[in-house]
């Protein structure tokens, strides 16, 4: 295996930089890329740490994120499962990248920059959903905006599948693989709807 070590060595392979990759990148939000964002449910945000990278999925049934000035945004970290690899990542290195994806588009919005995290409960007001607030808040300082190009998901046909494969493993099975069964996958499986619907927020 040939392994190539220098950038150098990485961009001779390359072509040149298509001047519109350069030429579509912001700073901050422009009434454009407000708009796209603002569209944006779904966001895969990665992060960082003295333990390795993390990436997690974050969604919500509006705006993933809200905007507190055009160089700012903010996300609920709504419930999971407490292992909090992102937060942990975002307290000790607050390097984030996201990506906004919006159902039907091939194309990915994402946003390089800086996170801190807060439990300021003003902050966490704003997000109060059904009568429960998020535990915390990421506030995400922009570093840079820019539009993805479709070719990956047209790639992928991400919008045009009709639904998962039947054979496709439930968490519950992983979970039995994971550890012999001693999780019981098939009653986790079983319960996750219910659980689910109690504890989206």
């Amino acid at each position: 295996m040939q392994w190539i070590e220098t950038t150098e060595g990485l961009e001779a392979l390359y072509g040149e930089v298509a001047s519109a990759a350069i030429s579509k990148v912001a700073r901050r939000m422009t009434p454009l890329y407000r708009k796209w964002i603002m569209q944006s449910r779904l966001c895969m945000l990665s992060t960082v740490g003295a333990d390795g990278t993390d990436g997690s999925p974050r969604g919500d049934d509006g705006p993933v994120v809200a905007e507190l000035d055009p160089g700012t945004l903010a996300m609920p970290d709504w419930r999971g499962n407490n292992r909090l690899d992102t937060l942990r990542n975002i307290v000790t290195d607050g390097r984030v990248s996201l990506m906004f994806l919006v159902p039907g588009s091939n194309n990915v919005v994402r946003v390089n920059g800086t996170a801190r995290l807060t439990d300021d409960a003003a902050l966490r007001r704003r997000f109060e959903h059904k009568g429960r607030l998020p535990a915390t808040v990421i506030v995400i300082a922009i570093a840079e905006i820019y539009v993805q190009c479709a070719r990956a998901l047209m790639r992928a046909q991400t919008w045009s599948a009709e639904g998962a494969p039947d054979d496709l493993p439930t968490v519950g099975q992983i979970l039995d693989e994971m550890t012999d069964g001693v999780e019981g996958g098939a009653a986790y499986d079983a319960a996750w709807p219910a659980r689910a619907a109690e504890t989206l927020w």
